[in-house]
């Protein structure tokens, strides 16, 4: 069981609404933000608890934020579905394995990932939205979205992240379908893989649930203000998404000195 403080509490909301914020506006990033805030923001130590309480959250306030893009029409289900399936069962293999990994390796890793997501963001920034990957001829590549489904899912079982970053363009690359539908089918997947993952720590006993309850309060909020915001903007993110780069560059910077000075090998 988790105490936490009055000034812990609400610094969970408030987490919980930049998760929210980040996962309506871009469909992704909010489950890597999740793990960093909820470390050294809300201070939650345990890593394995952080990872299984995040991904529970992301999945809840994926869900919920998958309901403005699907009544705005920016969702497509036969896809996204296809892409959730498989990417649910990688998740549970990537579960098991994550839990069995040392908490302090399992973080320096996820920092490992941030800094190779960061990059990309601000490479693909560069080239602009249109050559985020090259379009397909807009026809529905089942095997690609099965294959690429599998693999996201295993990665994010493994780091308890929704996988967003990943999915957006895995979505683009196998149907060739627009960023912003993209953006709102990925929440399915997102969804699924951290609910899946959450429920094989929640098995274990690693999920905070008050910590959890708090994120979901704060994403709610988050959620709806960056989904109205990823509609009016469009493709138009082009400032934002470089802000959030430097972001997580800096992030991943600090985890990697971190977890590397606490294990010793400095």
């Amino acid at each position: 069981m988790i105490h936490l403080a009055l000034w812990q509490t609400i610094l969970a909301v408030v987490s919980g609404g930049v998760v929210g914020f980040t996962l309506g506006l871009i469909g992704g990033g909010g489950s890597i933000l999740a793990v960093p805030l909820l470390l050294y923001v809300v201070r939650v130590h345990d890593a394995h608890v952080v990872i299984g309480t995040t991904a529970l959250a992301v999945a809840v306030n994926a869900w919920i934020n998958l309901i403005p893009h699907w009544r705005s029409g920016h969702v497509r289900w036969r896809p996204a579905i296809a892409f959730a399936i498989p990417g649910a069962v990688g998740a549970i293999i990537g579960s098991v394995i994550g839990k069995a990994v040392d908490g302090k390796a399992l973080l320096f890793l996820f920092a490992t990932l941030i800094l190779v997501i960061a990059v990309r963001t601000l490479l693909q920034t560069r080239r602009g939205d249109r050559d985020t990957l090259a379009a397909t001829s807009g026809r529905l590549n089942m095997g690609r979205v099965l294959g690429m489904g599998g693999a996201t899912g295993l990665l994010s079982g493994f780091f308890g992240i929704g996988g967003g970053f990943l999915i957006v363009p895995g979505l683009i690359f196998a149907t060739g379908m627009a960023l912003i539908d993209a953006i709102g089918s990925s929440l399915v997947s997102v969804g699924s893989f951290g609910l899946t993952t959450a429920v094989s720590y929640a098995i274990s006993g690693l999920v905070a649930w008050k910590v959890f309850l708090l994120y979901v309060v704060g994403g709610v909020i988050g959620g709806f203000g960056g989904s109205w915001v990823s509609t009016k903007l469009g493709h138009q993110k082009r400032i934002l998404q470089t802000i959030f780069g430097v972001v997580l560059i800096l992030v991943a910077l600090y985890m990697l000195y971190d977890n590397l000075s606490s294990m010793h090998w400095l």
